[in-house]
């Protein structure tokens, strides 16, 4: 049976790369992100041909947007198997500069993201009876960041404790739930909040002194998604290049 997979923020990015490696591993995709027009270009970028994607569009911050992307999605391809949560915000505000407003913004867009996605669209797949979902966690929520906002930081920390939560809570209807915790990954996100003159110092702390493949992540978020993948659950999988050891 072809598995149906729903990626948030999808229109650009790691969302953008994660779309490109499941449709090669054989997964129709749904496309989604705040930007319909956006969510669409990327859409038609990747499935040249259609009939492979579905672009939608869904505000992460918005309970009934998921809904709405649920019935949208079921309607359309009948199924739903697979949600990567990776929409988010990144701020890199210095710390004693950070609002009380700003960090509610950054905190509750993040975090509320994985837990609406978990919950209203984890729920159909417990339903189902089978269901994969990816959370975007980070190495920022492991060691308080390198170059991002705390604000950024605490909320992927609490992303990696939801996963915990929603996968035993789900593990029983045939759901698993885990999340990637990349570290300085070569992406037009990390470009933006590392200027080309503080590049070079950043790599020189990375112990492997490179920056991650992105591809790559979005093939070890593709053998999270497969079947066969169901005796991993709760788990946050760590690609930083040795800046966290466990």
């Amino acid at each position: 049976m072809k598995q149906i997979a729903l990626v948030t923020g999808a229109a650009q990015g790691l969302g953008q790369r994660f779309c490109q490696r499941l449709l090669a591993a054989g997964f129709d995709v749904v496309v989604t992100d705040r930007d319909l027009a956006a969510a669409q270009a990327t859409a038609r970028e990747l499935d040249g041909q259609g009939g492979n994607t579905l672009a939608l569009k869904l505000d992460v911050g918005i309970k009934a947007d998921f809904q709405h992307a649920l019935a949208q999605v079921l309607a359309h391809f009948g199924a739903l198997h697979v949600v990567v949560n990776n929409a988010a915000v990144t701020k890199t505000t210095p710390l004693m500069q950070i609002s009380p407003e700003e960090f509610d913004a950054v905190v509750g867009l993040n975090l509320r993201s994985v837990f609406l996605g978990c919950q209203v669209l984890g729920a159909q797949l417990a339903e189902a009876g089978y269901g994969r979902i990816i959370n975007l966690a980070s190495l920022a929520g492991q060691n308080g960041g390198t170059a991002t906002g705390a604000h950024y930081a605490a909320s992927k920390g609490a992303i990696i404790t939801l996963t915990k939560v929603f996968a035993k809570e789900l593990a029983s209807r045939g759901v698993t739930v885990n999340a990637l915790a990349p570290g300085p990954i070569d992406s037009p996100a990390v470009r933006a909040a590392v200027p080309a003159e503080r590049l070079q110092g950043l790599l020189a702390n990375i112990p492997v002194q490179r920056l991650g493949d992105a591809d790559f992540l979005g093939d070890l978020l593709v053998q999270l998604a497969r079947p066969e993948a169901y005796f991993t659950t709760g788990a946050t999988w760590d690609v930083n290049g040795g800046l966290f050891m466990r």
